[in-house]
C-alpha cells in the first residue's frame, strides 16, 4: 500500500477534514492507508428507505403491476424518510419532465430521495466502444440524480475479461470510477461501490478499491447480502466506516452459499460502532410477496436497530 499520499489524495483529505470541521468534529489522525474512514460526528443516526429493486417482480416489462409512483406511495404509507429509485425500472426514455414529477411526488409525500442505482461494468479494456459506453451510461444517471435530488449512485465495479490479469483490470476500473466521480463530484453527487461479485465479492477485494480510488465523492454501498463468507459480519465491520449508503438484505450466505436469516442486531450493533449516519435501505430479494413482506421486514429491522 502506498503510503504517500498523492495530490489527488491530498484534495480527499483535505475534503474530509474540512467535513470535520464543519460538522464540529476533531480531525481524524493522519493514517497510512490511502484513505480514512468517513468522518462522523460521533454518534450514528439512521434513517429508512426501500430499494425499488425490492418490487422488481411488479415494475419491470410492459406489463408491470405497478409504476414508480405506486411504489413512492407505499415507501409513505410504510412511513419511511427515503425511496430508493433504482434506474432498472424507469422508462427507456427519461425525460427532465419525468424526473421533476418524481422528486415532487416525493416531496408531496415527505420522502426523500434516498438514492439510485446502476448497473454497470468498468471492465472492458480501453478502446473498446463498451467501456466508454459504460462511463457515459453512468454520467447519465448522474446528470439524473441531480436533477432528481438524489445525493448517491450505487455503482458496481464489474468484471475481469478475458485475457486481464486482476491488476490491469483493477486499473482499469479504478480509472473508470475516477473518471465518474469527477464528473459526479461537479454535481454534488457521490458514487458508492456496491460490493457486488467479482473483484468486490470479498472485503478484501472492496478494501482495494477503497484504498485505490482517489476521489472525495467515491465511497461505499454496503450490501449486507452480498458477501459469501463464514464470518460475514466480519466482513461488513471491515468496510462499515466507509459506507455513506447501506442497503440490507433479509438473508446472509456463508461460504458455501447456504442462506441464514440476517441478525438484524448484530448489523446493527456494527453501524453503531462506525457511527453510521445515513439511510438504510431495505432490499427484499426473496420470495412472496414483495409489498407484504418489505413492509413486515422495515418494521423488524425498526425495531431491532432502535
Amino acid at each position: 500500500m502506498n503510503s504517500i499520499p498523492s495530490t489527488s489524495l491530498r484534495n480527499r483529505r483535505q475534503f474530509l477534514t474540512a467535513t470535520s470541521a464543519m460538522l464540529g468534529v476533531a480531525s481524524l489522525p493522519t493514517l497510512a492507508s490511502a484513505i480514512d474512514p468517513i468522518p462522523r460526528n460521533g454518534s450514528h443516526k439512521f434513517k429508512y428507505s426501500l430499494a425499488a429493486y425490492s418490487y422488481r417482480r411488479l415494475l419491470q416489462g410492459e406489463k408491470a403491476e405497478l409504476t414508480l409512483h405506486d411504489f413512492i406511495d407505499d415507501c409513505a404509507a410504510f412511513g419511511l424518510e427515503g425511496t430508493e429509485l433504482t434506474s432498472y425500472y424507469f422508462p427507456k426514455q427519461v425525460t427532465t419532465e419525468y424526473l421533476l414529477g418524481l422528486k415532487q411526488h416525493c416531496f408531496r409525500l415527505g420522502l426523500s430521495i434516498s438514492g439510485t442505482a446502476v448497473g454497470n461494468d468498468f471492465g472492458h479494456p480501453e478502446g473498446d466502444p463498451k467501456r466508454r459506453e459504460q462511463i457515459d451510461h453512468v454520467k447519465t444517471w448522474v446528470d439524473h440524480a441531480a436533477t432528481m435530488g438524489a445525493p448517491v449512485i450505487r455503482i458496481f465495479a464489474g468484471h475481469t475479461k478475458q485475457g486481464q490479469t486482476e491488476a490491469s483490470s483493477h486499473k482499469l476500473m479504478v480509472s473508470a470510477i475516477e473518471e465518474c466521480c469527477d464528473y459526479a463530484g461537479q454535481k454534488g453527487i457521490v458514487l458508492a461501490l456496491e460490493n457486488h461479485g467479482g473483484p468486490t465479492s470479498t472485503a478484501e477485494g472492496l478494501m482495494k478499491f477503497v484504498n485505490d480510488v482517489k476521489s472525495p465523492w467515491f465511497a461505499v454501498n454496503l450490501d449486507t447480502g452480498n458477501f459469501s463468507s463464514d464470518d460475514v459480519y466480519a466482513e461488513l465491520e471491515t468496510v462499515a466506516p466507509y459506507a455513506m449508503n447501506v442497503q440490507v438484505k433479509v438473508v446472509t450466505h456463508n461460504a458455501a452459499r447456504e442462506k441464514s436469516p440476517t441478525d438484524f442486531g448484530r448489523l446493527g450493533k456494527i453501524l453503531k460502532d462506525s457511527n453510521y449516519r445515513g439511510f438504510v435501505v431495505l432490499e427484499y430479494e426473496e420470495a412472496g410477496d414483495a409489498r407484504k413482506q418489505s413492509l413486515h421486514f422495515l418494521n423488524q429491522l425498526r425495531d431491532s436497530l432502535s
